[in-house]
């Protein structure tokens, strides 16, 4: 059986320019996957029909059975999906006045706020809103702004740009029965994912001509390696029948990494950490310089609550490293702000200051600017330390600008936790 096809299409000059992060795309890549269906591209097109008729007319050439579209569903004259949707699909725009009364109900409370309003035109941009393609379906709106799921070849599903309103409105685009007939024939996909850290990518596309020299059949599975915040995600899709492809390969892939693989049921290392210090009911404090608490956000994020992560400290000036972590303003003066033994002292002084079992001290020169040759933009000194006084220390160049320094910063961090919670690390000269 053919596995159906779809794309996203992601509009919005703003995404386009980079001046707004797309996160649609993304998540409907990873509803496609739930669906078992084959996401095959992802195009972005700015506020132009002509780019959009073209991104269809492409799409559609392709094979594709379903489109699923984002943004460009406002009031104002540059939304023009909904407009560009209909045409492509040989759709006249009808007016749904029931429609066009549910946003206004949604809209009254802004008369009430705002007197000075234009009625006019709020009444001619809900107007606009509340035409659709005819003979579609129709999503309510979350937001003002509708969705549809339009019948053709390709069926195409438009829904709004605000991701909120977007995943809202999905569970109601799955039960239109013009999606439900697109992706008939789709399939049933196991997707497993392995995490690595400490070791260049180009190893594991080694471990790969390895599997295939030792008969493993790649071509039955899909593998995609990925490497973000300076580690390798190994990510494998396969059909049930594939299962002992994978087994193999994965047992090789467990061989040769033995020493760098943390996780082998896809939990990042935020989770990894959080899992292991709840399971220990310990709890963590920070003192962050260069990465202006980051870790600390990062931490908070995963445990969903205050239960373990007992709070931070961002210190930039060495006057802040000395009255909030308790540094010794001696070390400073003789090691300098950046060093290993600056980031102990932070370790230590999170861990006292808040009285957690972990502390973590980080300090570095993120940039741009003030580096010197010895300590360039991406040195980074990190430490982390235990209440029974083991720590472990690390000093890491990082490439890249002040937020990738930044960010794999915090995943070193997160990592020398991980190993300090397994009971790896040094008693250390300083009392704890």
């Amino acid at each position: 059986m053919t596995v159906p096809r779809a794309a996203v299409i992601v509009t919005g000059t703003e995404v386009l320019s980079g001046r707004v992060r797309d996160a649609n795309g993304p998540w409907l890549a990873d509803r496609l996957l739930e669906l078992g269906v084959e996401h095959a591209a992802t195009v972005v097109v700015g506020d132009r029909a002509q780019d959009m008729r073209r991104a269809l007319a492409w799409l559609a050439s392709e094979g594709m059975a379903l489109v699923i579209t984002s943004g460009g569903l406002g009031p104002t004259a540059d939304d023009l999906t909904m407009e560009v949707v209909a045409e492509f699909q040989g759709r006249p725009l009808v007016l749904d006045e029931g429609l066009e009364g549910r946003i206004a109900a949604k809209l009254e409370p802004l008369l009430a706020r705002f007197p000075s309003l234009d009625v006019a035109a709020w009444r001619e941009g809900t107007r606009k809103q509340a035409h659709v393609p005819e003979g579609t379906t129709v999503l309510e709106p979350v937001g003002t702004a509708p969705g549809v799921v339009v019948p053709g070849t390709p069926t195409i599903v438009v829904l709004p740009g605000p991701p909120g309103e977007l995943q809202a409105m999905w569970p109601d685009a799955l039960r239109a029965p013009a999606l439900r007939q697109a992706i008939a024939g789709a399939g049933s996909f196991e997707v497993r994912t392995l995490r690595i850290y400490g070791m260049p990518e180009s190893e594991i596309a080694e471990t790969l001509r390895v599997a295939e020299r030792q008969g493993i059949d790649l071509g039955e599975i899909e593998i995609t390696t990925c490497l973000r915040r300076g580690e390798i995600e190994v990510v494998t899709r396969f059909a049930p029948e594939a299962a002992d492809a994978y087994a193999a390969l994965e047992e090789v892939i467990r061989e040769r990494h033995a020493a760098t693989l943390f996780s082998d049921d896809g939990s990042t290392i935020d989770e990894l950490v959080a899992r292991a210090l709840l399971d220990r009911g310990a709890t963590i404090a920070t003192a962050e310089s260069c990465t202006g608490g980051l870790l600390a956000a990062r931490l908070t994020e995963r445990a969903g609550s205050s239960d373990y992560v007992l709070g931070g400290i961002v210190a930039y000036a060495n006057s802040a490293k000395v009255h909030l972590a308790g540094v010794d303003p001696e070390l400073i003066t003789r090691h300098g702000a950046v060093s290993v033994e600056v980031a102990e002292a932070l370790a230590f002084g999170a861990l006292r200051r808040f009285e957690s079992d972990v502390g973590v001290g980080i300090t570095g020169v993120a940039g741009p600017g003030g580096g010197t040759e010895a300590k360039p933009v991406g040195f980074v000194c990190l430490s982390a330390a235990a209440r029974d006084g083991r720590r472990l220390t690390r000093t890491v160049t990082l490439p890249g600008g002040r937020q990738d320094v930044r960010d794999r910063s915090t995943t070193v961090a997160l990592h020398l936790v991980r190993r300090l919670l397994h009971g790896e690390g040094e008693r250390a000269l300083v009392a704890a």
